[in-house]
């Protein structure tokens, strides 16, 4: 098993850092769990501490949490920073910044446990390998990468996987997939839409519809996006790291 992670967590506001720190030290994955209340007395403690994540509020008095950030980058080891806000427009920066996270206060604990789960697949753990589905069409079995897969149509009990080269249907309800792949960046964004993020090139958003596009040999694919889902599909591809790429 893993190391604890050690964990910081900066905000000035009394019982948010309060509310967070219990939360986090409930998580099995965390040690110990320090406070600060100020960006300047953050970087004091990180100065002769290592830590491995910071949990860092963005609007503080003095040094806001971007600046920081900007700090830490400039570390030899830097710790691994997830941003804590109540306000959407810093989502941005914080993708420059390279932020493991991105949450939105009030914080729920499940997408707290989730930011830390993020945080410890960075600091050793080996990502998991990509998966193989066999698929069979008369009378020939073929074998299809997850990672080729664009997105996913429920068909009843069944699952239709959209590729480069074609579909496939499987005997897996949707379900079962999205609850199996989430780790590896498919996001439901319709009751019958499963999406691979890595595949996402565009988000087009047109008098409050919200749509994606998806990469494809062939062409490019226009996906809708169900209201509910919107927020959670933004905040993944927030927080998801593609070198070389952009921002969606």
């Amino acid at each position: 098993m893993a190391q604890p992670l050690q964990v910081l967590v900066v905000d000035d506001e009394v019982p948010v850092l309060d509310e967070l720190a219990f939360l986090l030290r409930r998580d099995r994955r965390v040690g110990e769990v320090r406070t600060a209340s100020s960006g300047t007395e953050a970087l004091q403690i990180l100065e002769s501490e290592a830590y491995d994540v910071v949990f860092l509020d963005i609007a503080m008095p003095g040094l806001s949490g971007l600046s920081v950030a900007r700090v830490l980058a400039r570390f030899r080891e830097p710790p691994r920073v997830v941003f804590v806000t109540a306000h959407e427009h810093h989502a941005v920066d914080a993708f420059e910044l390279d932020a493991s996270d991105y949450l939105l206060k009030p914080v729920r604990e499940d997408r707290l446990a989730e930011a830390v789960r993020r945080v410890a697949e960075h600091t050793g753990e080996v990502p998991g390998e990509d998966e193989t589905i066999s698929v069979e069409l008369g009378g020939v079995t073929r074998f299809v990468l997850r990672s080729d897969v664009r997105f996913v149509e429920a068909q009843g009990d069944y699952a239709r996987l959209h590729t480069g080269d074609g579909d496939h249907l499987i005997r897996v309800p949707l379900s079962t997939l999205e609850q199996r792949w989430v780790e590896a960046g498919f996001v439901r964004i319709h009751r019958s839409l499963l999406v691979s993020t890595a595949h996402v090139t565009e988000v087009r958003n047109d008098a409050g519809r919200c749509t994606v596009v998806v990469d494809a040999p062939a062409g490019s694919t226009e996906l809708q996006v169900a209201r509910r889902h919107t927020r959670e599909l933004r905040d993944l591809l927030v927080r998801r790291q593609r070198p070389g790429g952009r921002p969606s």
